[in-house]
This record gives structure tokens, C-alpha cells and sequence, in this order.
């Protein structure tokens, strides 16, 4: 079904859950730039709130998360971010109002239960909440019986598992153990407290992975009832992660057997019954995902590719960020300086970028190639990239029909690397990002 170009595929690029993306973020946005937009916000919003704590960490993880081992830890962590709540809340107009919450990290289930509770209160008495959708990512490894209830009553309807794969000797090489029955378990937990859309994170190109443990896993997400799965290739980078540093480099699978994985879950979710949601997501036809995709409303945020249509998403917590339409602003990574600011009542925005009017076109053009496959291109960017993009129109994995790109069904691995191809930022920046597929 894909034809393999490893000299198409040979730069990493970003993900482009933003653009311009998080590698371009600097010191030059401050607090005031933040309250500035969040003053300036109108309408419908959505809140992303991270803890950064897991109960415990696995070696492949990229995310800024830390141990769950001291309670005091998460107790000056929590006071932290129900004043950020409060901070932020009232540079809020009256008119805003919160549509979608999501809860990750981290693992927000490295909380105690009556804790997370707190917290939805805390948001619910300091936001307008209009009927929100609530989803929270959970790790079935710490999500105890207790969390069944806190879920139902909160009303949460979407959640994710973070299961990555099923085979024992893979977790074993990636410091995630989690028997099947653990996963059973959290599912069944997930389904009682009436959460109708729950997805599965799988993952390929990992060390000793095969073929065949990549099609037991999508068999068993399947069979497990599923509604989205987010097939995400390994990135492999610990020069930046050093807890990736335990990972036997030399066990990982080369990139012609990742492109084969890749196209192999494709194929195999298709045939499970999904459909295909941009490069790395699947969805039951049923789902919400599936119908963006189909009526051509999908986006891509920080949580990846989404029915989201709010153009202001605000980010609560260490690392969060915020999306602007002129402004991207994420707060201080570092848990112990995130709590000194708030201490001070001081919005903890240590890096972002202002947006322009150019970024926000070109944003636009490579938000539509990876969410829809096409994207209107202006003149003079069509020039621009003519040299670069002619060897993938040449390998038919796009062309151009009239003012339009579009990618191509083969084109779909290739599908990043085009869109970079519009990223004047990738040219100059030093930051080395993950493999292409």
C-alpha cells in the first residue's frame, strides 16, 4: 500500500501539534503578554490542566512528569494550581465560557481521588462551565477502584489509557509492566462510570518489537472495545530524555521495519473497523473523531488530532500551554519555580512566541494538509516550496489541482514531512526532532 522513500524520510520534523511549533517558544513572552490575550478572550474556550506525576515512570516517555513518591510533592503542587486557577479565571471576561476540560500529565490518576475532586470543584467555582465535555488520561496501572466513582461523578465521557503494547517482554524493555488483566479491568472500571469514547495508546518501533506484536496489540485494543486508537511511532531521543537512556538503542527496530510497522497498524485498524484520522489516529465510524473527519471540521492541538473547535485553548499547570490565535504561551516547566511564582500571585509564563499574521497562514496551510489532506496554497508559497516538493509529486504522494495540495493515499507516512515543507523555522532551527515515521 506505501512505497518506502527513506531519502524523503531521512529529516526529523516536528508533530505540529502547534505552529509555529514548541522548538520556535523563547523568553520574550511574558505574563503580562498572557493576561493580555486571556483579557481579550470571547466565547467558547477549552482548559488542558497537567500534572506532571506518575505513580511510576516509565523509560520511553517524553513527558515532563515526575515520580508521585512524595506527598508533599503533589499537596504544594495542587495549592499551586488552584491558584493559578484562580489567577486565571479572573482575567477572564464574563462572557467566556469553558466548553471542553482535559485532564493530563503526568498521570492525573497519581492523584488521590478525593484530591482530583477538589480540583474539578476549584474549576467549577472559578469558570464559567457551559455543559463541558470532560476527558482525562489515565494509566490503568494506578487507576485503583476508587477513581470509578470520582469519574461518574464528575461526568467524564472521553478518557485514554496509555497501553502502548500488550507484549510482556516489550514492557519489560520499556519499564511498563501491565498485564492484560490490568488493562481488562481498567476498561470495565472506564465503561461503569460511563465514559463512551475511550482511547487506546499504541505504539510501534519499539525495542525488541515485532510485526506480529503490533497486530496483536490493535487485535486485542480491538476486541477490548476501543472507540480511538493513536498509533505513535517510538521517538528515540536520549540526548534530550535521559530516562530513555535504559532503552537498548540497539534493540530498536531500523526505519524500514518502523515504516513497515506503520503501515501495518494502518491496515490492520482499517480492517478492525476504524477509520483512518489523520496520519496516527483511528476511529469507529460512531465516534466524534470520525465525524470531524468526515464533515471536514478536524483540528490539531497539543492532545493531537481533535473535534475541538475553539480557537482559545488554555493550559493550567508546570509545562501547559496556552493557544492563542496571536499568542502561544506555556508555563514554567520546573514544578518548584511553577510554585514560587504562584506564591507571589505571578502568572508562571516562562516561554512562548507572539504569532504573526504570516505564521497564523501558514499554521492554517499545515493544520488542513494533516487534518484534512489538502490545503489551499497562496502563490507565492507554491513557489517557494516547488524544488523541495518535486520529488514527492514525482513519487505520487501529492499534487497539486488547481490552488490545492493534496496528499496523496500513499502519501500518508510522508504526510509530516511535507507539511514542513511550508515551516520557514525548520531552516534554522538546531532542535533535532523525532523520526519522520
Amino acid at each position: 500500500m506505501w512505497t518506502y522513500h527513506p531519502e524523503l524520510l531521512a529529516t526529523p520534523v516536528p508533530r505540529y501539534t502547534s505552529f509555529p511549533t514548541a522548538a520556535e517558544f523563547g523568553p520574550g513572552v511574558s505574563a503580562a503578554d498572557y493576561a493580555a490575550a486571556l483579557g481579550s478572550a470571547s466565547g467558547d474556550i477549552s482548559l488542558y490542566l497537567h500534572i506532571p506525576f506518575c505513580e511510576k515512570i516509565c523509560w520511553y516517555c517524553g513527558c515532563n512528569t515526575g515520580a508521585a513518591n512524595r506527598p508533599h510533592r503533589l499537596t504544594s503542587y495542587l495549592e499551586a494550581l488552584h491558584r493559578e486557577i484562580r489567577l486565571v479565571a479572573e482575567q477572564l471576561p464574563s462572557d467566556v465560557r469553558v466548553k471542553r476540560i482535559a485532564f493530563g500529565g503526568g498521570s492525573p490518576n497519581a492523584l488521590r481521588p478525593d484530591d482530583f475532586l477538589r480540583l474539578m470543584e476549584a474549576v467549577a467555582a472559578n469558570f464559567a462551565l457551559d455543559d463541558p465535555l470532560l476527558s482525562i488520561e489515565l494509566d490503568p496501572r494506578s487507576l485503583t477502584d476508587e477513581w470509578g466513582p470520582a469519574l461518574a461523578a464528575i461526568g467524564a465521557r472521553y478518557a485514554s489509557m496509555g497501553v502502548q503494547t500488550f507484549a510482556p517482554h516489550i514492557q519489560q524493555a520499556i519499564g511498563r509492566i501491565q498485564p492484560l488483566r490490568m488493562i481488562e479491568r481498567g476498561v470495565e472500571l472506564l465503561r461503569r462510570a460511563g465514559v463512551r469514547s475511550l482511547n487506546f495508546d499504541l505504539m510501534y518501533g519499539l525495542p525488541g518489537q515485532a510485526l506480529d506484536d503490533l497486530s496483536d496489540a490493535i487485535q486485542r485494543a480491538a476486541n477490548l472495545g476501543a472507540d480511538r486508537v493513536a498509533l505513535f511511532g517510538y521517538a528515540h531521543v536520549p540526548h534530550l530524555i535521559a530516562r530513555q537512556r535504559r532503552i537498548d538503542g540497539s534493540a530498536l527496530p531500523e526505519q524500514k521495519e518502523r515504516f513497515r510497522m506503520a503501515e501495518l497498524g494502518h491496515q490492520r485498524l482499517l480492517e478492525a473497523g476504524y477509520r483512518a484520522i489523520g496520519f496516527d489516529h483511528f476511529a469507529r465510524p460512531t465516534d466524534s473523531l470520525a465525524r470531524a473527519e468526515a464533515a471536514g471540521t478536524l483540528r490539531r492541538n497539543f492532545q493531537g488530532f481533535t473535534d475541538d473547535r475553539a480557537p482559545i485553548l488554555i493550559g493550567l499547570g508546570a509545562s501547559a500551554i496556552g493557544s492563542f490565535p496571536g499568542l502561544l504561551a506555556q508555563n514554567e516547566k520546573n514544578s518548584g519555580r511553577y510554585r514560587m511564582l504562584l506564591s507571589q500571585d505571578i502568572l508562571p509564563i516562562s516561554h512562548g512566541i507572539l504569532r504573526t499574521a504570516e505564521d497564523r497562514r501558514r499554521g492554517l496551510l499545515i493544520e488542513n494538509l494533516l487534518c484534512q489532506g489538502r490545503a489551499h496554497v497562496d502563490a507565492d508559497l507554491k513557489r517557494e516550496v516547488a524544488r523541495a516538493i518535486g520529488p514527492f509529486v514525482e513519487a505520487s504522494l501529492c499534487r497539486f489541482r488547481g490552488t490545492f495540495l493534496e496528499i496523496l493515499p500513499g502519501g500518508i507516512p510522508y504526510a509530516r514531512t511535507i507539511a514542513s515543507l511550508f515551516d520557514p523555522y525548520r531552516l534554522h532551527s538546531p532542535r533535532r526532532f523525532s523520526s519522520a515515521v
